[in-house]
């Protein structure tokens, strides 16, 4: 007895110098990577991690279904389809072709009512919302300075950097995207409890507005910006003029930092289901335009859609973009393989969402799991021609 309660002095001890040497060095958030992520046997963020954090609701209205095509499921996966989805651990494939659910398959107990963590999806949302707030003149245009709203950020070029360079991922920020390291300040912006104290300790190092650069935390800033622009938390603005009008089945969750009076992850953790992730793929297909109505500028969408580096063609303002066999594709894409991608020509939407990526190279930004969807979605389309 006497050997067992020494052995729990000396654990208690032990775990209480641990936890004042984490606060010490000041990487106490890794107590909460611990225990919402670590501890239940993953390595990374994962789907349905945000039933650990606390969350703000992206308020549905009037809910407008897709319609559903005559050849709903007619046409079963390909092989190859079926091999990736499994290997990849879909929980949800979803093609929508003339703007009515063609195919849609759901798996690990998942179905269409089903939130699901799409990561950095959110940015390209992001983006919107701020194309929204510049047709609404809460933002003057891309070019405002982000020290408009922020006199005090830091750094050598802080002066210099707009909204638009931080939509365009071309922002200079003091910043890395080492999703796997519990040390990097992407694991620690997950983590951390005071985002906005975070964000604003960082610095614009470079000059901001010259070259592509994919930093988490660029959208980050861009957010904050938005929200003091418009005076009201992102999810409520997000609801207001998208969720609401573009008819939205589910309301969805935005993970928080704190409790109460938090913000947004926004560079990151919309959940939602496949079907209404969609309809900002249907929303861009449109040029802005939700029955009828403008709810996004047009000029704002094309330019989203074009790169603005032409020594970076993978990237606009918040939304990804190629060419593949000669037809131009734009998507939002997310941590983990979470995809909604855009075929115009085809007037095709594929959304993707599951719990690993494909592979991708330093050669080519796009994971070949990317072309498996398309390609493959293709084959089973023009099978029932």
């Amino acid at each position: 007895m006497k050997r067992l309660f020494t052995y729990f002095k000396w654990f208690f001890i032990s775990s209480v110098g641990f936890i004042l040497i984490l606060y010490i060095f000041d990487v106490d958030y890794l107590l909460r990577a611990v225990k919402t992520v670590y501890l239940k046997g993953h390595t990374t963020a994962f789907l349905e991690d945000y039933k650990e954090f606390p969350n703000r609701t992206i308020q549905k209205g009037t809910a407008q279904p897709w319609a559903v095509s005559k050849d709903y499921n007619s046409v079963p996966a390909t092989d190859k389809l079926n091999t990736t989805h499994k290997n990849l651990q879909t929980v949800a494939f979803l093609v929508i072709k003339n703007d009515s659910i063609w195919h849609e398959s759901y798996f690990d107990g998942y179905t269409n009512t089903s939130k699901s963590n799409s990561f950095s999806i959110a940015k390209s949302i992001v983006s919107a919302a701020l194309g929204k707030a510049i047709m609404e003149g809460k933002i003057k245009s891309l070019d405002q300075k982000v020290t408009d709203f922020f006199p005090k950020l830091k750094g050598k070029f802080a002066k210099e950097v707009t909204v638009g360079d931080l939509s365009s991922m071309a922002s200079g920020l003091s910043w890395d995207e080492k999703y796997y390291s519990p040390f990097s300040i992407v694991t620690r912006a997950y983590f951390d409890d005071n985002l906005k104290e975070l964000i604003l300790g960082l610095s614009i190092k470079d000059k901001p507005g010259q070259q592509f650069r994919y930093l988490s935390g660029a959208t980050q800033l861009l957010a904050m910006c938005i929200e003091k622009a418009t005076g009201t938390y992102l999810s409520n603005y997000v609801s207001e003029h998208f969720w609401k009008p573009m008819g939205a089945e589910n309301d969805a969750l935005w993970q928080l930092d704190a409790t109460d009076f938090g913000i947004e992850k926004a560079y990151c953790c919309i959940a939602s289901t496949a079907r209404d992730f969609a309809r900002f793929g249907k929303l861009y297909k449109q040029n802005g335009v939700w029955n009828g109505k403008q709810i996004l500028d047009r000029s704002f969408v094309e330019k989203s859609l074009q790169p603005r580096f032409s020594e970076s063609p993978e990237y606009g303002y918040g939304w990804w973009l190629h060419q593949i066999n000669g037809k131009k594709i734009y998507y939002m894409r997310g941590h983990l393989g979470q995809f909604v991608i855009v075929l115009p020509e085809d007037d095709v939407i594929i959304v993707r969402l599951g719990h690993l990526k494909g592979k991708q190279t330093k050669i080519d930004p796009h994971s070949n799991d990317l072309y498996i969807y398309i390609e493959e979605a293709l084959k089973m389309i023009n099978k029932k021609k």
